[in-house]
């Protein structure tokens, strides 16, 4: 059968698909303890270490600086960690040329893959917020200033779902996408204070490579607006365009590359 009958019959997404998708998340156990139990646990910790240091007065600005820069933990682990170690799976099986064959077109596959990915991540980000409400003195934030959170975290959440997509068709196995990923997830928490250590404390080349990340200033300024008052987001706007197109770059690169591979 040639490429132009395969193309007339393309299915579109369907609940089937997003079914099918929803099944392969929920077993994927990284998925669960890296998007919805590490954060947890890590905020938690964070908040109760750094929150007796610090005095009375700024305690409150301490505890939500720590569950905003945790909650990064979230589209990170979902949407690069989880996504990237089950779709590189089924790059290596040649899952997706099979059902190019029985007529789901790649359009339709990623986007069963993105909304699925993204319900599992609007419930983990529900639990956090339950959570954390529940077990720490959480100011209540500005609406304004909780909109802007919850959007950074769905666009963060969705360029690093392009960049593992990429990775996986790039290298074509498993271990070898998930040990750049998982290499990439912890030098950028590292980079951006996610790991207890500040950006202020890194070397200075690192420090420039931080600024050129949006969880550089989620993790380090969302805290001081969470009230409300305003703040200069020029800076974090350009590191959103830079990251973007990094992975524009990056999408183009693997496409290419997944023309030269089916040749």
């Amino acid at each position: 059968m040639n490429n132009k009958a395969i193309n007339n019959r393309k299915k579109g997404c369907s609940l089937r698909m997003i079914g099918y998708e929803l099944r392969n998340i929920n077993g994927n156990f990284m998925t669960h303890f890296f998007g919805i139990v590490f954060p947890n646990i890590m905020s938690l910790l964070f908040s109760t270490m750094i929150g007796k240091q610090a005095p009375d007065a700024s305690r409150p600005e301490v505890t939500i600086s720590v569950v905003i820069c945790m909650a990064l933990i979230m589209p990170m682990s979902i949407m690069f960690l989880g996504y990237g170690s089950l779709y590189s799976q089924e790059v290596e099986r040649e899952i997706p040329q099979r059902m190019h064959l029985f007529g789901f077109g790649e359009k339709s596959l990623i986007t069963a893959k993105i909304i699925v990915h993204l319900l599992f991540l609007t419930g983990a980000m529900l639990l956090y917020a339950v959570v954390q409400t529940l077990l720490l003195d959480i100011p209540r934030p500005a609406l304004s200033s909780l909109l802007i959170l919850l959007v950074s975290l769905y666009l963060i959440g969705v360029i690093f779902l392009v960049i593992v997509h990429c990775l996986a068709n790039i290298f074509r196995r498993f271990s070898v996408t998930f040990g750049v990923s998982m290499t990439i997830y912890f030098l950028l928490m590292m980079l951006t204070g996610m790991m207890g250590i500040s950006t202020d404390q890194l070397p200075a080349i690192w420090q420039k490579i931080a600024r050129m990340l949006p969880m550089t200033y989620i993790s380090n300024d969302f805290a001081g607006f969470w009230q409300g008052g305003s703040y200069n987001f020029m800076p974090y706007i350009q590191s959103c365009i830079f990251l973007a197109a990094l992975t524009g770059i990056l999408a183009m690169y693997a496409q290419y590359r997944g023309r030269r591979v089916r040749k």
